[in-house]
């Protein structure tokens, strides 16, 4: 009896320990919870209804060189889908409803599936679009239009409505997908709608849980058709764009980027970096709080070595020009390009093409501008390759005197039959018998340099060229085409045979020569200062948003130094003086109030109608700017001397003052 007591006071008192022990574990973890790590832990039971929101950054803007808006900013509202609290269930009648409110309001919404949107939903014109299609759904890739949009029905849920219907609401899950949205990477909808239709939205917010109207700065350009191939565009990010970028702090998926010209190449400056504002919602959705936890910062402000008010004059004129040759001609002019240049510093003052486009239309013309056969889309000032035809002679005139092939007083005779081979003899366009350099660059004469040409040889001359920037690029921060200089290389490239005349047609600017508009500004400038070429840029300066902060100050960069006698440039820029004096340019500069160097040229063209071509610097005792001009199927390079003139008139009488950085927020008008 006695041991059952004692056997049973053990069991008792081991119970009350254990039972202390629990307790005191239970009141230690209380502790942790409510005293160490409330917060943590309340943050954790709070997830339902807290998040943190991004706050887009404005997109850094584009100036002129006077500080005059290209590209700005404005505000907009987005459409956007929010996963926390859409429900699943509710998605498709949620599409629904906003495509039809869409439609009465005239608006747009994302849909990038390559479906047609009428039946039969055929495929659409873009095969990567159609493949990527098959692989998000796990088809073949011989799979059909037909079997794409059974398999969407079946993915997305849309058994129960009819066909148009089911069209309209895959086409916008199917933008979900491609977007990835989820909790975590809401998706946009519709961008820009109207004030109006938000409205509504706010109106019908309670029906439509989940959906929210966002502010966001849009891209608006000042002036729609000023230089749109230098500009470029914004889009938003592709997949290969995301792949590239993911791992960055400054994108997400739904980011627009620059797609091309400055705003690709200025990407780096222009794009913003996004704040967060951590938001408390209720169950309901209601907003009970919100808070800037991290303020967004703008992009910075890209100014432009463009003066605006000469790009719009060489644009004008450019079109002018084309229109009045075509009435002329009765047609065949199909395009053309300008280009000024600073003489000393390699900044582009103005690059226009013909034919172009509208910069406010661009998107909904995409199509029929890619289809045009005219090219608006191609940027010819800086892609465009044409032969130089006669403006080539400098260069060889400059070659032939530094190399001592010829004096700056010795003759040539032009017999207007040139015999030196017995099986190609080609003709000039006149007899002008005994030239000298100058007096052959006057009058063009096409004997004097098959003379010159035979003499230097085609390797001399190309290396040369090179040092003007024949052939090579210009270093210019957007695309461009480094152009084709003839010689035995590049026609063996072409699988082709390098013949004696073949050198003295590439010393008129013929043969296999083909340069861009750019690189004949640039030759032309560094004839022009003496032999410096300086690297061609677009960007002046970049400064803050607020432009109270210089980021980074363009200087004149050199690529190289020609290393020729200043008496030989002398020479040849004398030469190109009496070109405009008392040569083929006389009837445009002879009583011009300043004096003027310059070349024209007539250039063969595979077309079979002859490109007209101009060079040009002024004013010709101390050189600021330099033009080229290429108009295709243009003619005789003398016609198009009078576009030069208007862009000197513009640049040298016009009201504008010289540049000067402006104080923070100051533009010009």
């Amino acid at each position: 009896m006695y041991q059952k007591k004692k056997q049973f006071s053990i069991r008792f008192v081991a119970m009350i320990v254990v039972l202390c022990l629990a307790l005191a574990a239970f009141s230690f973890k209380l502790s942790d919870l409510q005293l160490v790590h409330a917060q943590t832990y309340l943050d954790q039971a709070d997830t339902s209804n807290r998040r943190t929101a991004v706050v887009k950054a404005a997109r850094g803007e584009i100036l002129d060189r006077y500080g005059r808006p290209i590209a700005i900013n404005r505000e907009g509202f987005n459409i956007v889908f929010d996963a926390v609290y859409l429900p699943a269930s509710q998605l498709n009648e949620t599409i629904l409803t906003l495509t039809k409110l869409l439609r009465k309001t005239g608006e747009e919404w994302a849909d990038e599936l390559p479906l047609e949107t009428k039946k039969p939903y055929g495929f659409g014109t873009y095969l990567s679009a159609v493949e990527t299609l098959r692989d998000e759904l796990g088809l073949n890739h011989y799979a059909t239009a037909q079997n794409c949009f059974d398999s969407m029905v079946k993915k997305y849920k849309l058994q129960g409505y009819d066909t148009d219907t089911q069209r309209v609401i895959m086409g916008v899950r199917y933008s979900m997908d491609l977007a990835d949205y989820s909790i975590a990477t809401p998706y946009t909808f519709a961008e820009d709608v109207s004030v109006s239709t938000t409205e509504i939205l706010a109106e019908s917010s309670f029906e439509l849980p989940g959906v929210t109207v966002e502010a966001v700065p849009f891209r608006e350009y000042v002036s729609d058709d000023i230089a749109p191939h230098l500009i470029g565009t914004v889009g938003l990010l592709s997949a290969d764009d995301w792949k590239k970028l993911k791992d960055t702090v400054k994108y997400q998926l739904n980011d627009r980027i620059g797609k091309s010209g400055i705003e690709a190449a200025a990407e780096d400056y222009l794009k913003g970096t996004d704040g967060k504002t951590k938001i408390v919602q209720a169950v309901s959705g209601e907003i009970i709080s919100s808070e800037v936890i991290q303020e967004p910062i703008p992009g910075n402000t890209v100014m432009l070595s463009l003066d605006k008010n000469l790009q719009k004059v060489a644009q004008d004129s450019l079109k002018k020009t084309i229109d009045d040759l075509n009435k002329k001609e009765k047609g065949g002019v199909t395009g053309g390009a300008v280009v000024v240049m600073g003489a000393s510093n390699g900044e582009i003052l103005a690059a226009a093409t013909y034919p172009t486009y509208d910069m406010k239309t661009y998107q909904e013309d995409y199509e029929s501008l890619a289809n045009d056969d005219r090219t608006p889309l191609f940027n010819r000032a800086f892609n465009g390759a044409y032969a130089p035809g006669s403006t080539f002679k400098p260069a060889v005139a400059v070659i032939g005197l530094q190399t001592g092939k010829i004096k700056a007083n010795e003759t040539i005779r032009c017999t207007h039959k040139y015999t030196r081979f017995a099986d190609y003899q080609p003709t000039c366009l006149g007899w002008h018998g005994s030239v000298n350099v100058s007096t052959a660059l006057s009058r063009s004469c096409n004997y004097f340099f098959y003379e010159l040409g035979y003499r230097i040889g085609i390797e001399n001359m190309n290396k040369y060229c090179k040092q003007f920037g024949l052939g090579v690029k210009t270093g210019v921060e957007v695309g461009e085409f480094e152009g084709y200089l003839a010689g035995p290389e590049l026609r063996a490239q072409m699988k082709g045979i390098w013949n004696p005349g073949d050198t003295i047609q590439a010393a008129i600017g013929q043969s296999d020569n083909a340069f861009t508009p750019l690189q004949l500004a640039q030759y032309t400038a560094t004839i022009a200062n003496g032999g410096t070429r300086y690297q061609a840029h677009l960007i002046k300066e970049v400064r803050s948003y607020s432009l109270d902060q210089t980021i980074s100050d363009q200087t004149a960069t050199v690529l190289n130094s020609t290393e020729i006698d200043p008496e030989v440039f002398d020479t040849v820029k004398a030469g190109m003086l009496r070109v405009t004096e008392d040569g083929t340019a006389a009837p445009t500069f002879a009583n011009y109030q300043i004096k003027v160097g310059g070349k024209t040229g007539t250039a063969e063209a595979p077309s079979g109608r002859d490109n007209a071509v101009f060079i040009g610097f002024a004013p010709y005792d101390d050189p600021e700017i330099t033009i080229s001009i290429v108009i295709e199927g243009g003619g005789h390079g003398s016609s198009i001397a009078p576009l030069a003139r208007d862009i000197f008139d513009a640049y040298f009488f016009s009201s504008e003052k010289p540049y000067t950085a402006p104080a923070a927020n100051t533009l010009l008008p």
